[in-house]
């Protein structure tokens, strides 16, 4: 009986992927199996993984004959997953020793729905402790409990899908799975469903998650149109919120965390290639167009007056300047 299903996305980090294998070698046990899935690497990664296939207990590697993405490569491994709990790794980020069993001995002991765990930033030589935001630890809650307030930061805001451990009951209930084709902000409609639909969640104060920052080939790192998968992934959170029983609370938080992204782009807009700042500009204004509008003047009138002004001259950008999202 498969324990742990871990499911590992590689795409092009074969000057990371040998302390992530290694890290998962330091992890490995009889019931606990990695799924390895190879999403079209050219660099020379998929050969690391083949040799990890050989040389780790538990190792499967799947791989795509067209790169796909960081979503579809996580529905890939979640397709072939086996485990009564699921967890997520980047195949350029990395663990402590035996962390997993730690984390599953605790979750086990909980019997909730799923955890959150905090994590270790990685920024060159710098490391920087990221607590999940939410004070109650080890204590089981309902997660719709945890989204609000709107005005603060809240567990919807730490969406990183591999700080965690996710029981089978939830992929059967289709809840695991992310939207596919997102190349970005893909955690995020997939933290906000989990919040709302799931029965019982938890936070452990337990670290051994190595995130890595700055990486090259991240897309957090690169300027192409890829990054304004942002805008399609914040309007499913706005429209899948819409349709909940209780929109009228939830919204406001929702639309408040939209506006605040669009912000943060458009404020690091010089790091896009001319065409897509221009995209930008205009997938940002018909976004804000296709919010509850009423909710929308709310969370403005809530904000800092910088960032307020911006996004309502964005608003009133004339539609035929619209680009919409591929």
């Amino acid at each position: 009986m498969v324990k742990l299903s871990v499911i590992v996305p590689f795409y092009n980090v074969r000057t990371y992927a040998p302390d992530t294998l290694r890290s998962l070698r330091a992890n490995a046990r009889e019931d606990f199996e990695f799924i390895l899935v190879d999403d079209c690497s050219t660099d020379g990664t998929a050969e690391l993984l083949r040799r990890a296939q050989e040389e780790i207990p538990g190792v499967a590697v799947l791989r795509h004959e067209q790169n796909g993405g960081l979503a579809t490569a996580r529905n890939t491994g979640l397709d072939a997953a086996r485990g009564t709990y699921v967890a997520f790794l980047d195949g350029d980020d990395w663990l402590a020793p035996g962390f997993y069993a730690g984390l599953l001995a605790r979750t086990e002991a909980l019997g909730c729905d799923f955890v959150r765990t905090d994590h270790v930033q990685v920024d060159g030589r710098n490391r920087t402790v990221h607590r999940v935001p939410h004070g109650r630890r080890g204590q089981v809650m309902a997660p719709r409990d945890a989204i609000l307030p709107a005005t603060r930061t809240t567990s919807v805001d730490y969406a990183y899908a591999w700080a965690g451990l996710y029981h089978r009951r939830l992929l059967d209930r289709g809840l695991l799975h992310f939207t596919d084709g997102l190349r970005t902000a893909e955690d995020r409609p997939w933290i906000w469903r989990l919040h709302r639909e799931a029965d019982s969640f938890a936070v452990l104060g337990l670290l051994g998650i190595f995130y890595r920052r700055g990486v090259a080939s991240s897309l957090t790192q690169i300027g192409d149109m890829r990054q304004l998968d942002f805008i399609r992934s914040f309007d499913q959170v706005v429209r899948e919120t819409a349709a909940d029983r209780d929109a009228h609370a939830l919204l406001p938080k929702a639309v408040r965390n939209y506006c605040a992204i669009i912000s943060h782009h458009m404020g690091a807009a010089e790091r896009f290639e001319p065409a897509v700042a221009r995209a930008l500009k205009s997938m940002s204004a018909g976004a804000l167009r296709r919010m509850p509008q009423d909710v929308l003047d709310e969370a403005l009138d809530s904000m800092d007056v910088e960032r307020a002004t911006l996004l309502r001259r964005l608003r009133r950008r004339p539609a035929a300047k619209e680009v919409t999202a591929a």
